[in-house]
């Protein structure tokens, strides 16, 4: 399909929105599930379960909270999940989930991590995992937060965006150097029926269609790519989900193919959540959710094979630093 003006109800072409464009998308989002019932409790379960290895070897922290009360919604404390017995030799893997709320598989994804696997990689590794970052976007099913403001544009000094200078500073204060992180992502049907329009329209511009990847694909970084390491988890997600292939014009999403399942993003330049260390191995999943061939448990799955997978790699590359 070729790039097409997808209208969208709030705004004018060629205008950015104003405090009346931003008010107006506001009042239309609503509360569609629950932060509280599905992240919190699991989360909370999980650590206090005594019959599990969990609560040795892992810790909950609250490093914030938000606050939308003014905006007519709720507080929002700020969880992670930490290796209880840190050290400061050991190399600290990172682990975020729900930059992007709607991205589902990213915090369930998350949470299965933490359930099935932390308390075994906590012996080799110091853990960090930062489940849902946005909660309010997890519980509107939403990109943006109540500023309509992407926190995945965010992480840069003085961030405009709340969910991203907290998780920021608290990854800064707990871990001077990371040496993986795997952000957990997910490209849904909706980026070109309503996130992407809406974007086009928030910045007054004409919105650019791209076809979504029927499957799982990676981004690494364009300053770092890593290709090895990609493609070790490329092969590993293959065993229990498919892969996107590339289009006609060989690219995902409109980027070019580094390899099969691998595009790269420049992450710092634009604020990722990938680019806010310097690890030496960083890696940005997608799963496509919407894919008739994949089901809500293999996207669950591809995730947390990616953070497996990542892991293994650091630990039989334990000699490869990133350059600086």
């Amino acid at each position: 399909m070729p790039n097409t003006i997808n209208a969208y109800p709030i705004g004018t072409l060629g205008l950015a929105w104003g405090s009346e464009e931003r008010a107006a998308w506001l009042a239309q989002q609503k509360i569609q599930r629950s932060y509280l019932a599905e992240v919190i409790s699991p989360l909370t379960t999980l650590l206090l379960d005594r019959d599990s290895p969990l609560p040795d070897a892992a810790e909950l922290v609250e490093y914030g909270v938000l606050d939308y009360q003014a905006q007519g919604f709720a507080q929002y404390p700020l969880y992670a999940v930490r290796s209880r017995n840190w050290q400061v030799d050991r190399p600290t893997v990172l682990v975020t989930g729900g930059v992007h709320g709607y991205e589902t598989s990213g915090v369930q994804g998350a949470l299965q991590f933490i359930a099935q696997h932390f308390a075994q990689y906590s012996a080799q590794v110091n853990l960090l995992v930062l489940p849902c970052i946005s909660p309010w976007g997890y519980e509107t099913i939403n990109r943006w937060n109540p500023n309509a403001i992407d926190p995945n544009r965010s992480f840069v000094a003085d961030s405009a965006s709340a969910e991203a200078a907290t998780a920021l500073a608290f990854v800064h204060a707990q871990a001077e150097k990371v040496r993986v992180h795997i952000d957990l992502h997910e490209t849904t049907d909706t980026d070109n029926s309503e996130f992407g329009p809406a974007k086009a329209a928030r910045d007054g511009l004409a919105f650019e269609y791209h076809d979504i990847p029927d499957g799982f694909y990676l981004v690494g970084d364009t300053e770092n790519p890593a290709p090895e390491f990609q493609q070790a988890l490329i092969a590993a997600v293959s065993k229990v989900t498919h892969i996107a292939e590339a289009d006609a014009a060989g690219c995902l999403i409109g980027e070019p193919l580094e390899q099969f399942g691998v595009i790269n993003y420049a992450k710092k330049a634009l604020g990722l959540c990938g680019g806010m260390s310097n690890a030496t191995f960083v890696t940005t999943t997608e799963v496509y959710p919407d894919s008739p061939n994949a089901s809500p448990i293999q996207c669950n799955q591809a995730q947390v094979v990616t953070v497996c997978a990542a892991i293994d790699f650091s630990l039989r590359n334990s000699n490869t630093e990133r350059a600086t």
